[in-house]
């Protein structure tokens, strides 16, 4: 190893842990995205380009929202599908996340990235039995069509959170992706979640680039489901009860 490159290990990982993630990034980049550059991959680690670090300006924020909204633009083959090429067992973080494409973002969704792990947090102690009904109420409102707008899968990142997001010298670099088929304001719902720096900047250029519709700030619970879900499984209690608080934002909106 050089000083240029940075070394992921993970003992006992999941022969796809490391393919998944250098699949998704180069799947990513092909389509501009302003991703990490994966050296080598195998089974049992990773090697990427180390990248250098640097306070976040309003000008790279701007840039990357721009570029962040040209890669959903390049699209997936369906809601859920998996990085071009690759066919084998996504993650979130350490969590394996399921891959099976459907016509509809509703169906994909409410299926495979909140319910798939409400069973979990329950089993876990993080969610109530009261808020893990709200979210299930919750998804079948969403499998049922109601909130399917239309639009194309888009290319996400799948697990943008600000920890995601490098700030360095040349701008943003995005790290760790769940790349899959699914919606814009998926990625655009994690970074307001968890704080992303020059939030307003990021939206600014994301919207030169592609004009989100109308009302996408209302639906940031909606889309947090799948975020909340995922921690409510294995980060304690605290998501559980934001999931919950999400679930009923988004029975709310078809009130």
């Amino acid at each position: 190893m050089t000083t240029s490159e940075f070394v992921k290990r993970r003992p006992g990982a999941h022969p796809d842990f490391f393919a998944a993630e250098a699949a998704g990034l180069r799947w990513l980049g092909a389509a501009g995205a302003p991703v990490v550059q994966v050296l080598e991959v195998s089974a049992g680690h990773i090697t990427l380009e180390r990248v250098a670090s640097a306070a976040p300006t309003p000008v790279a924020a701007e840039d990357f929202g721009a570029a962040l909204a040209r890669m959903h633009d390049a699209g997936a083959f369906e809601f859920g599908s998996p990085p071009a090429g690759f066919a084998g067992q996504l993650f979130i973080g350490s969590r394996a996340m399921p891959s099976e494409p459907r016509p509809t973002w509703g169906e994909f969704y409410a299926a495979q990235r909140v319910l798939a792990f409400v069973d979990v947090a329950v089993s876990a102690g993080n969610l109530t039995h009261s808020d893990a009904e709200d979210t299930r109420a919750a998804c079948e409102l969403i499998a049922s069509g109601h909130f399917d707008d239309g639009e194309p899968a888009a290319r996400i990142h799948g697990d943008l959170w600000s920890g995601n997001v490098m700030w360095t010298p040349k701008g943003v670099v995005m790290i760790d992706p769940a790349a899959h088929g699914g919606h814009r304001e998926t990625d655009l719902a994690m970074l307001a979640l968890f704080g992303c720096p020059e939030f307003e900047a990021v939206i600014d250029g994301y919207q030169s680039a592609h004009r989100l519709r109308v009302g996408w700030q209302d639906r940031i619970p909606l889309h947090q489901l799948h975020p909340l879900a995922v921690h409510a499984a294995g980060h304690g209690p605290g998501y559980g009860t934001e999931l919950g608080r999400a679930a009923r934002s988004t029975l709310e909106l078809a009130a």
